[in-house]
């Protein structure tokens, strides 16, 4: 199956966790992303003592400053919404009209998101190579199932191919390029990787997307050109909140801008038609030269 590279691109605006606890602050996080056009939004579920490594647990948050609580464990309680509060944010985003969709590090938070039946359910980067989970969204899960490769070997690129084509999976999947990076920079972000997984995958159905921590949204269209039909950014309201993606996310502006420049790319993206339309053809008729005719 061939796929169209140029299907109209879809942009997920990742709130994360950067709502800090707060429902009322995600919600306006929601709003802000809806008047600047995005698709989707996307948040992330722990269960903080199931995903929280037992090394981190009782340690400090590597960086101070970024801290929400006295150790990594409350940390990450702090910065948590409940299963109710997602509830809740989903459908303020179905009345408002902005999908919701959620990124999972353990087993229980996948049960729980996958209870809302959302469009598309996110697996991270740091747990892509969670087999208990994919194997749990495969089975009870019937949305689609969207995956990114940040931190990921060679070799265990191979394994996430090889679970990404069962025929079970591979009508459901979005594969994401990532690198990462809080932020990226640009020579680190390997575009090029974008074309090399569409080249692998343009026979099949699985779709690709583009999770980038970089700045600017420039890369964010060279993407978008080399296959990534799926664009996700971090995305904050200031990023001089005191928060770990503030550096790599997006403001409104930035989102909006980024929002109004790939749908403005995929409308250029057409073949010159076999006659000029009327504006071009009164141009000619007043500059070109023509042979064989009086030109002066």
């Amino acid at each position: 199956m061939n796929k169209n590279r140029f299907s109209k691109p879809k942009v997920i605006a990742e709130i994360g966790c950067s709502h800090l606890g707060s429902i009322d602050r995600a919600k306006e996080l929601i709003r802000l992303a809806k008047l600047c056009g995005a698709d989707y939004v996307k948040f992330q579920k722990r269960n903080p003592e199931e995903s929280t490594p037992e090394h981190m647990k009782n340690a400090p948050h590597p960086n101070k400053i970024f801290s929400y609580g006295d150790t990594y464990l409350e940390h990450r309680q702090n910065l948590e919404l409940t299963i109710e509060q997602h509830s809740e944010l989903k459908s303020y985003c179905e009345e408002i009209g902005i999908g919701y969709s959620c990124s999972v590090w353990d087993i229980t938070s996948a049960i729980e998101i996958a209870s809302l039946n959302p469009d598309f359910i996110k697996i991270p980067s740091a747990c892509n190579l969670h087999d208990e989970m994919i194997e749990y969204l495969i089975y009870a899960y019937r949305g689609d199932i969207h995956l990114s490769t940040g931190m990921t070997t060679k070799e265990e690129m191979m394994d996430i191919g090889s679970k990404i084509g069962r025929d079970e999976l591979r009508n459901r999947v979005v594969l994401y390029h990532c690198t990462s990076k809080y932020p990226c920079e640009f020579p680190d972000l390997h575009l090029l990787e974008i074309e090399n997984l569409y080249k692998r995958y343009s026979k099949s159905p699985i779709r690709l997307g583009f999770s980038n921590h970089g700045k600017g949204i420039s890369a964010d269209i060279a993407g978008y050109i080399l296959g990534a039909e799926w664009i996700e950014r971090h995305f904050i309201d200031d990023r001089m909140i005191r928060h770990t993606d503030a550096a790599a996310s997006l403001e409104p502006q930035g989102l909006s801008k980024l929002v109004r420049d790939l749908d403005s790319v995929f409308s250029a993206l057409t073949n010159r038609p076999d006659d000029m339309d009327e504006e071009e053809l009164a141009q000619r008729n007043k500059m070109k030269y023509l042979k064989g005719k009086n030109n002066g």
